[in-house]
């Protein structure tokens, strides 16, 4: 999500730099009202705190446990490079296409805000499955082609009731 928001943020800037040095301010004012109806959108998808979206839960359900007593070293940034390829290559195209058509980086950063937007409580939803289950999932290594594959290991249960008096 935070990755998603840092690429909006950064095609939002390429978009006004690139629309000032040509003195566009009609471009600046559609794409700042196409950036609107994005975060409306987005709001909009993302409406829902209670439960993982559809492929969430697949995925969360198709999780093989690990009876292992240790696992992989996690690497977090092979993992969201691995993972976030295409939004890295959309932005950086974008980028490059702004120098053309500035317009180009305006338009792609409305759909990293929806796609920020709609996405931002599946992280809450996890972690609720986890602290019901007493589960932890990890990202499990596969090509960046093959859809996430994760891994459920055991953990320790939480007593929420107790906390809550």
């Amino acid at each position: 999500m935070f990755i998603s928001a840092g690429a909006a943020t950064a095609l939002a800037a390429v978009t006004v730099a690139g629309a000032a040095n040509r003195d566009e301010s009609l471009l600046v004012t559609t794409i700042a009202g196409w950036w609107v109806v994005a975060t409306l959108l987005g709001l909009w998808l993302g409406r829902t705190q209670d439960a993982p979206s559809p492929a969430i839960g697949r995925l969360l359900a198709q999780a093989r446990s690990a009876t292992a007593t240790t696992l992989p070293e996690p690497r977090p940034g092979t993992v969201l490079l691995n993972r976030l390829w295409p939004l890295l290559l959309s932005t950086i195209a974008a980028g490059v296409l702004s120098i053309i058509a500035p317009q180009v980086a305006g338009i792609a950063c409305g759909f990293a805000i929806i796609w920020s937007l709609a996405w931002r409580h599946q992280e809450k939803a996890v972690t609720a499955v986890e602290e019901r289950d007493g589960t932890a999932f990890f990202v499990e290594r596969t090509s960046p082609f093959q859809p996430i594959k994760l891994v459920r290991t055991q953990g320790f249960r939480r007593d929420l009731s107790a906390s809550r008096v």
